[in-house]
C-alpha cells in the first residue's frame, strides 16, 4: 500500500511538473523567446523608408512586435559601411535580417549563408546573384521584388507630352537595378520613336552636372528609374529640371510627391510589409527562406504631382487625370 501512495505521489509531482513546463514554454511557437532581427538599409530616402516601416509593420500584424529586438542600421550609401554593418549582424547572430535594396543584399549574403536574410527594394534578385531562380531560390535570401512597369512609365510620358521626340535617362551605373530597368526603358523608347539621352552618375556629387548635361542637349522629360543615389539627390536634379521647364518621370510615388510629375507606381510600404509577412512565416518556423519564392506587386497605382504640372505649365489630359483619381 505505501509503495502504491510512492508511486501515485511520483506520477502526480510529475504531471505538476509537465504543466508548469508547459506554461513557462513556448510549445514550439517561440512565444517566450526574443528574436533579434537586424535591418540594413542602403540610404536614407523616401521608398527606402517606406519600405522599412512595412517590414516593422508586417512583423508586427503577426505577433511579432514586443518579442521582436530590431537592430536598425543605415549604410548612408557607403559599400565600407555595408560590410561592417553585415559583419556585425553575423557576429550578433542575428535570427533574421531585411536588407533593403540590392548593395545591401550583396553585403549581407557575402558575410553569411546561414541567417536568413530577407530583401526589399530589390528588381532581380537572379541578376544580382542573390538566388538561383525567382520560384525557388535555394540559398538564404528571399524577399520582395519593386521591378517597375517600365513599358507603361514611358508611354505615361508620350501621353502626358505627345509632342515629346527627346527623353532624357538618368540613373547610377553602379546599380544593377538601375541598369535593369535603364535597358527596358531605353528598348521600348526605341519602338515609340524616342530618342533617348543617357547620363549616369556615380554618387550623388554628380547629379548636377548629369542635369545640366541633359537639359543643353534638348531633353523635353526625363525619366529616372528606382535608382537610390539618384533618389537621395531628387531635390538637387528638380532644382535643375525645374528651371528648364523639364519634368522628370521617375519609377515611384514617393518621389513624385517630393518634385517628379508622374508615373506608374509601385508601393514601397506594401513591398515592405510583405517582406515583413514572410519574416513572421521564417521566425515561426512556418516556411524555410530557401523555398520561399520572391514576391511582386501585381497593381500598380496612376499617381500625378498636379503641383509639379502646374509650376511647369504642363496640361495633363483628361483621361490620364481620371486614371489617376480611381
Amino acid at each position: 500500500m505505501w509503495k502504491k501512495r510512492v508511486v501515485v505521489a511520483a506520477a502526480t509531482a510529475l504531471m505538476a511538473v509537465g504543466l508548469l513546463s508547459g506554461c513557462g514554454s513556448d510549445n514550439g511557437s517561440g512565444a517566450d523567446k526574443t528574436y533579434k532581427v537586424g535591418v540594413i538599409q542602403l540610404v536614407e530616402h523616401p521608398a527606402l523608408d517606406a519600405a522599412n516601416k512595412g517590414f516593422v509593420d508586417g512583423l508586427a500584424s503577426k505577433g511579432f512586435k514586443d518579442n521582436v529586438k530590431i537592430d536598425q542600421q543605415n549604410a548612408q550609401a557607403d559599400q565600407s559601411n555595408l560590410n561592417s554593418i553585415a559583419q556585425r549582424f553575423v557576429s550578433d547572430k542575428e535570427d533574421l535580417v531585411l536588407a533593403i535594396a540590392t548593395p545591401s543584399a550583396q553585403a549581407m549574403a557575402n558575410a553569411t549563408k546561414d541567417i536568413p536574410i530577407l530583401g526589399t527594394a530589390i528588381t532581380d534578385y537572379v541578376q544580382a546573384k542573390l538566388v538561383n531562380s525567382n520560384e525557388k531560390p535555394g540559398t538564404n535570401v528571399s524577399g520582395t521584388t519593386d521591378m517597375n512597369p517600365v513599358e507603361k512609365q514611358v508611354d505615361l510620358i508620350t501621353r502626358i507630352l505627345p509632342n515629346a521626340k527627346k527623353v532624357g535617362l538618368i540613373y547610377s551605373a553602379s546599380e544593377v537595378n538601375s541598369q535593369l530597368q535603364a535597358a527596358r526603358m531605353k528598348a521600348h523608347a526605341k519602338e515609340k520613336g524616342l530618342e533617348v539621352v543617357e547620363a549616369t552618375v556615380q554618387n550623388v556629387n554628380d547629379i548636377q552636372q548629369a542635369a545640366q548635361n541633359l537639359v543643353s542637349q534638348g531633353v523635353q522629360a526625363i525619366y529616372m528609374p528606382t535608382d537610390n543615389v539618384v533618389a537621395s539627390a531628387m531635390p538637387n536634379l528638380v532644382k535643375i529640371t525645374d528651371e528648364a521647364k523639364i519634368p522628370v518621370f521617375p519609377g515611384e510615388d514617393n518621389i513624385v510627391k517630393i518634385g517628379g510629375l508622374a508615373t506608374y507606381s509601385v508601393d514601397y510600404y506594401q513591398l515592405g510589409f510583405q517582406a515583413g509577412l514572410m519574416g513572421a512565416k521564417i521566425l515561426s518556423g512556418e516556411a524555410k527562406v530557401s523555398d520561399m519564392p520572391i514576391e511582386s506587386q501585381k497593381e500598380f497605382k496612376l499617381v500625378i504631382n498636379e503641383d509639379v504640372a502646374k509650376r511647369l505649365g504642363i496640361t495633363i489630359p483628361a483621361d490620364v487625370l481620371q486614371e489617376a483619381s480611381k
